[in-house]
């Protein structure tokens, strides 16, 4: 195996990798085929994806492997891992791979052409209602885009954006509302201030990252109400059909509550009294040069849901029809 000397240089890094590839006959189709069993988890998906047998991928990493003198992956019953090492080789590869990808969108590009495969990664409730049917307009629009799976170019998220690294876009707000059936309303009364939910059974949504308490903006300040738990999951369609059914009152996001408030099955409570509002965001991983298709589909995002979501005026009109 060939050992690099140990040099002093300026040079970006993922140069000095490139060079280093160059230099110890790294087959960068080896190279993919490693990054791709980390970002699917397994061999056969892996393979899969590139469109070659299972076993010339396993003996294209297994080279790669003994070339670099490292284990790479952990293989498993279940699939395959990358290890500590393998990990940082991947983060630094991916990246190379990226800016690849870019150099060839440079072609694609001089001839106004947004092409080639985009991976997305979505939440379930937001993907299936919503971001569903604007993908698929997406594709009409872009003929020449492929929109698969395994690892991301960009993703969706909902709530508040931890501290990262990767790079974000805001698509547009996320409200959140108070609900409740009118049959549940009728039977247990119609709680005028966020204290008067202490006596009322309560669904609490387990994405919303409050726990088992909520939080509302009172006289100023920011104020936490808790009350008798009846149902708490992670499935926002579960607690809606819930709350339609008259077990309690929850808070959901206006996106997923819109269908049952324009139905008339649910109703908005306590609406002088703010929530936190969060946001819908695009990311993107660090360190990667964007895509003309992954710009094109972000556009395209932002213009459709942005910055007036079409499911907020369902809760808007509701609003208008309480006060007639």
């Amino acid at each position: 195996m060939w050992t690099p000397p140990i040099v002093a240089c300026s040079c970006p890094k993922s140069i000095i990798v490139l060079l280093y590839m160059e230099r110890s006959s790294v087959d960068m189709v080896d190279v993919l085929a490693f990054v791709r069993v980390v970002e699917t988890g397994a061999f056969a998906r892996a393979a899969e994806r590139m469109g070659i047998a299972k076993s010339i991928l396993s003996r294209r990493v297994a080279r790669l492997e003994e070339q670099l003198g490292a284990k790479l992956l952990t293989r498993t019953a279940r699939g395959a891992s990358p290890t500590d090492i393998g990990q940082a080789y991947f983060e630094r590869a991916s990246n190379i791979l990226a800016d690849l990808e870019a150099a060839q969108e440079v072609v694609a590009e001089a001839v106004t052409q947004v092409a080639g495969p985009i991976r997305l990664s979505a939440p379930l409730s937001f993907g299936t209602q919503y971001l569903a049917p604007a993908i698929a307009d997406f594709a009409k629009m872009h003929p020449k885009v492929d929109l698969v799976g395994g690892g991301y170019d960009l993703a969706i998220r909902i709530g508040r954006l931890a501290d990262s690294s990767l790079i974000a876009r805001r698509i547009a707000p996320v409200r959140a509302l108070v609900l409740a059936s009118p049959d549940y309303l009728d039977r247990r009364g119609r709680p005028e201030s966020p204290q008067d939910l202490n006596g009322h059974d309560l669904l609490f949504y387990a994405n919303a990252g409050m726990g088992q308490q909520w939080r509302f903006k009172i006289g100023g300040e920011w104020q936490t109400v808790r009350g008798p738990v009846r149902l708490r999951a992670d499935n926002g369609e579960l607690l809606r059909e819930a709350a339609c059914a008259g077990l309690g009152i929850l808070i959901l996001p206006s996106f997923i509550a819109s269908p049952a408030i324009e139905s008339g099955k649910l109703e908005v409570l306590l609406r002088d009294y703010p929530l936190d509002e969060t946001g819908l965001y695009v990311v993107m991983p660090p360190g990667r040069a964007t895509t003309a298709r992954v710009r094109a589909l972000v556009d395209f995002l932002v213009q459709r849901f942005g910055p007036d979501p079409v499911w907020d005026p369902c809760w808007m009109a509701d609003a208008g029809r309480a006060k007639e």
